[in-house]
């Protein structure tokens, strides 16, 4: 009988892992989760070079945190469709492009430049 219980435990908690794990892998994309780190590490990294001056920085900023509420919005029903993964994609294509075009601009910031 004790082993009957064991195993039926383990089988329940195999089952719901599975299923969170269903659950959780439309939504949560490595990949989207990757570039938003690396597109805020450039971010970061052109303030402390001074390539970014404050005002664009904080303006990169805003650019990426609408993308994470987009992203937040897309995912509040349980998925995240190809469709929603593509605009997503978009978006962060369009701010990589912004954050390279304020990066090598030609404003000088604190005197470096």
């Amino acid at each position: 009988m004790r082993r009957f219980i064991t195993g039926m435990l383990g089988i329940s908690s195999a089952t719901v892992l599975m299923a969170s794990a269903l659950y959780a892998g439309p939504t949560d994309d490595p990949r989207i989760q990757k570039r938003e780190q690396n597109q805020e590490k450039r971010i970061e990294q052109g303030v402390k070079s001074g390539e970014l001056t404050p005002r664009e920085a904080g303006r990169l900023e805003r650019q990426q945190t609408k993308i994470k509420q987009d992203e937040e919005r897309m995912k509040s029903d349980g998925k995240l469709t190809k469709q929603e993964r593509m605009k997503l994609n978009r978006e962060q294509n369009r701010a990589s492009k912004s954050i390279y075009r304020q990066k090598h601009d030609k404003q000088k910031t604190n005197g470096s430049r």
